[in-house]
């Protein structure tokens, strides 16, 4: 078995394998063999090509996930017990080690600072090597302006004179990935097999009418992986155009008409006059209220010019709102989420030509745009097609992890099941 059989006198080996079970560690054991025969190393370690086929890690986070496993020696070989110690601290260790570990994985130039280029190289390697979107149609500017978004909502609060640029502290790191939960998915889950649903690799199959000018389109795929990551992976199969206002006009009725045969949850996207997109994600069908409904499940969301997810924070209940046909100021006629009435943390109006958005203690979230009074240039809303997992409409409240229930053994898996981010 090459090098599967470690010694004994280890002591880093021996404490990892302890994390494992013996089914689990003679797994590990058949799937290092395997890729070990095939790396040409005389079957002792496994090599960087062979190890980013398999995992399907291409590119700069391929080469950096191998530099780490292999604890940074630079001899090209991943063992048996490196294997081991990696996947038991990145798999199977505390919230706060398996984050460090991702922390690591950042530093792409392993210059032991996360600088923005090296947050740069990780989007870039996501949306190219990773997930492999690339469309023929989109300029390399439009791509640059998407990794831009992603970019922007990280805070570089570290001036330490061993760095030419300003970096990332800890603390950074972790409020990027709570805005950017897709990221976080992604980066925790690298190592589970390609062929089991890794958690932060799927993207929605956007489908649209036949006739739809895709250029009118705002929900991009890099968009709709960002949307996706605060949704199980039963939400991200089929999302389907179900209004948009360039083709069915700026019209509350005809969006309440398209939308109302659509029993599931919605995800509604507004660019505004100025340029800025956002939106939210509605659990809950949108039907005439003349108060807040709603499930926990609801959260509002930027998309551009950044990218950012604001999830409920359970101060209060006020997470989804449709007033229709009300002559009582109390009682606004339009959609909107969170914050409290005619301050609303976004809102549009039943005309559908204007609209408002404040901070709200919902979603914890701050003005969407530029300024709290919004002018829709664009709406759209996608159905979202829900899979067997979860029955239609359900209100579940509490933790990310009680609402995802069915996600439990993969977010074990990326170490986020103890956390409520």
């Amino acid at each position: 078995m090459g090098n599967a059989q470690s010694p004994p006198n280890n002591p880093q080996y021996v404490s990892a394998s302890r994390a494992f079970t013996q089914n689990e560690l003679r797994d590990l054991n058949s799937l290092f063999n395997s890729l070990a025969a095939q790396s040409q190393n005389n079957a002792n370690s496994i090599s960087l090509s062979v190890f980013q086929s398999y995992f399907k890690l291409h590119g700069p986070i391929g080469e950096r996930m191998f530099d780490l496993i292999t604890q940074e020696r630079k001899d090209q070989s991943l063992t048996f017990e490196d294997l081991v110690i990696a996947k038991a601290t990145y798999e199977k260790g505390t919230k706060d080690e398996i984050e460090e570990f991702i922390f690591r994985l950042l530093d792409i130039s392993g210059d032991n600072f996360v600088g923005k280029s090296d947050l740069e190289s990780v989007v870039i390697s996501i949306f190219n090597d990773i997930l492999c979107i690339k469309d023929p149609e989109v300029t390399s500017s439009s791509d640059q302006d998407i990794v831009n978004i992603f970019l922007s909502a990280a805070n570089f609060s570290v001036h330490d004179e061993g760095s030419n640029e300003e970096t990332l502290s800890f603390e950074d790191f972790r409020r990027w990935c709570a805005r950017l939960p897709s990221v976080r998915k992604l980066l925790g889950s690298l190592l589970i097999s390609p062929d089991s649903g890794r958690p932060g690799f799927r993207i929605p199959n956007l489908l649209t009418s036949k006739g739809i000018d895709s250029n009118i389109i705002l929900l991009r795929k890099e968009y709709a992986w960002h949307i996706g990551g605060a949704l199980s992976q039963h939400e991200l199969e089929d999302w389907k155009l179900l209004y948009h206002s360039a083709v069915n006009g700026h019209s509350f009725n005809t969006f309440l008409g398209h939308t109302s045969n659509h029993a599931g949850p919605t995800v509604l996207i507004i660019k505004d006059k100025e340029g800025n997109i956002y939106g939210g994600y509605a659990s809950q069908p949108w039907e005439r209220h003349a108060e807040f409904y709603g499930d926990m499940k609801s959260y509002i969301f930027q998309l551009n010019p950044v990218a950012s997810i604001f999830r409920p924070t359970g101060a209060n209940n006020n997470l989804q709102w449709c007033a229709v046909n009300f002559t009582s100021e109390e009682i606004p006629n339009g959609i909107g989420f969170g914050g409290r009435v005619n301050h609303f943390g976004l809102f549009i109006s039943a005309n559908f030509d204007q609209g408002h958005t404040f901070s709200c203690s919902t979603f914890g979230s701050p003005c969407l745009s530029n300024t709290s009074r919004i002018l829709p240039e664009v709406i759209e809303c996608w159905g979202v097609t829900q899979g067997e997992a979860q029955g239609k409409n359900d209100a579940v409240k509490g933790t990310v992890l009680e609402r995802f229930k069915e996600d439990r053994n993969m977010l074990n898996l990326v170490g986020l099941a103890n956390s409520s981010e």
